[in-house]
């Protein structure tokens, strides 16, 4: 240990006690845990704790012990997503970045993907990964080798523990039946099924390319190779439908899916074929409170079903998504491919302050970036205090579970709460009519507050950054954009 180090050690303990609110016999294990430091690494985690950040949190099954071990001794943690941008077709709801591949340059595509999951793993100092979600475009199309290729790099440069959550997006066609099994063999352990309808006419509005048959036989064949890890996408919305006509299509869907279903509303975005066909009159979606009530029976008939509401659009029998939760609790992660965000700390190149970074968006463009430099990221903004404080608020509120005060503290440790919030009119209104809880617990939606969430971030965004503007110093991070 450097004298540097050890001059520190009691500055540090008094700190983490602080921040962490640990008993005396955590903090022993932690001080032994420290023998294992380097100095960099250490001055990197008291920066960071200083700071409020929350940049070293660990899986959710690790004791407290276990995590705080981990973080004291550099032990980086953070999910990886990879971005396959290519499509056979563009749905006529879409707006996402994909693109119809011109040629094959698969090898090229894959190699690229290698390279800039290498360099931002160097970047980040991870250590451990604990989740790789692929996505797209439409994922299976890539060869079962291209994910085996990235799997394998991260694992060269990061512990990739065998119960990992390894994910990947399918789209349920036979060709992406047909290769489920080649998928399970390269490393993925759970699969992401794009069923969106049990109804051939309504597939056939949205723009996609297989029907409600080949769509159960492909969650049949996904649940065999992954037995409780298979979730199903279903879309709520489309033109035409009723909330009776959901409340049987979802019935159907239950009988055969899995632990977890993913709902999402069908948004008719400007510049997407569907938007132009509503604007013509050629095809009309719901109005807003039959969505809503849609919504309300999808709840009602998963919970009857036993499955666990545990996020806005998510329910789960037994298995949550790990790697959406790491999102939704504003951990890190790396965004890798076309068009990727990712949340973290340069640390590789002495950044301490975690950075919102954004890939180069076109697939040519993106790869010969990769070949020059080694990644194609083409954004970078530092966040600062309020930045942080703001995506922790909106995401961690999409959880039924909201934000307790111990997560709220990692990274706010000089504004509770109840200071952020307790104080403001329109809040206790909120808490008033019981939309929204503020109890020992934390911060979170009730039942029904959590069915108009859109309509209640903006009162505790205002409030957030009221609070931020009289009680906190400037952040000289703030903004700060490459």
């Amino acid at each position: 240990m450097g004298v540097g180090f050890g001059a520190l050690l009691p500055q540090f303990l008094d700190l983490l006690f602080d921040l962490l609110h640990q008993p005396f016999h955590s903090l022993l294990l932690l001080s032994l845990s420290l023998l294992n430091c380097v100095n960099h690494s250490f001055v990197i985690l008291l920066h960071s704790l200083h700071q409020g950040r929350e940049d070293f949190l660990a899986l959710s099954d690790l004791s407290e012990i276990q995590r705080q071990v981990m973080v004291v001794s550099g032990m980086a943690l953070l999910s990886s997503y990879v971005m396959w941008p290519y499509c056979l077709r563009r749905c006529t709801y879409c707006n996402f970045n994909k693109y119809i591949p011109g040629e094959n340059n698969d090898l090229t595509m894959t190699e690229c993907l290698q390279r800039e999951t290498d360099t931002l793993l160097q970047l980040s100092q991870v250590s451990c990964i604990t989740s790789v979600f692929f996505g797209g475009g439409t994922p299976s199309l890539a060869p079962a080798s291209t994910v085996a290729a990235v799997l394998q790099t991260v694992s060269s440069r990061a512990h990739l523990s065998g119960e990992a959550e390894v994910t990947l997006e399918v789209n349920p066609t036979p060709a992406g039946k047909s290769r489920l099994a080649d998928y399970r063999r390269a490393g993925v352990n759970r699969f992401s099924i794009g069923v969106q309808s049990l109804q051939d006419e309504d597939l056939k509005t949205l723009g996609r390319d297989h029907s409600s048959r080949q769509a159960l036989q492909t969650v049949e064949e996904a649940r065999r190779l992954c037995p409780g890890r298979v979730s199903l996408d279903v879309m709520f919305g489309r033109p035409g439908q009723s909330a009776a006509s959901w409340e049987r299509e979802l019935r159907e869907l239950l009988r055969v899916c899995d632990d977890h279903v993913s709902l999402y509303q069908l948004t008719v975005e400007r510049g997407t074929q569907l938007f132009k066909q509503v604007q013509r009159g050629e095809v009309a979606v719901p109005a807003e409170d039959a969505i809503a009530e849609m919504y309300r029976c999808a709840r009602r008939t998963l919970r009857q079903h036993g499955f666990l509401q545990y996020e806005v659009s998510n329910f789960a029998r037994n298995a949550v998504s790990h790697h959406n939760t790491s999102y939704w609790k504003g951990r890190q992660y790396i965004g890798v491919g076309p068009g990727a965000h990712g949340r973290f700390a340069p640390l590789g190149e002495g950044g301490v302050v975690r950075e919102a970074r954004t890939q180069t968006l076109e697939p040519d463009v993106w790869m010969r970036e990769v070949q020059q430099r080694g990644h194609g990221t083409r954004r970078r903004i530092q966040l600062g205090r309020r930045e942080l404080l703001e995506e922790v608020l909106v995401m961690g509120m999409r959880m039924t579970g909201g934000i307790n005060h111990k997560h709220w503290a990692m990274f706010s440790p000089r504004l509770g709460l109840r200071e952020a919030f307790g104080s403001s009119s329109e809040v206790q209104e909120l808490l008033q009519d019981g939309r929204l809880i503020l109890d020992d617990r934390g911060l979170r939606c009730s039942w029904d507050g959590l069915v108009v969430l859109d309509s209640m971030l903006p009162a505790l965004l205002v409030e957030l950054e009221r609070q931020i503007g009289q009680r906190l110093p400037r952040d000289p991070h703030a903004g700060q954009t490459e």
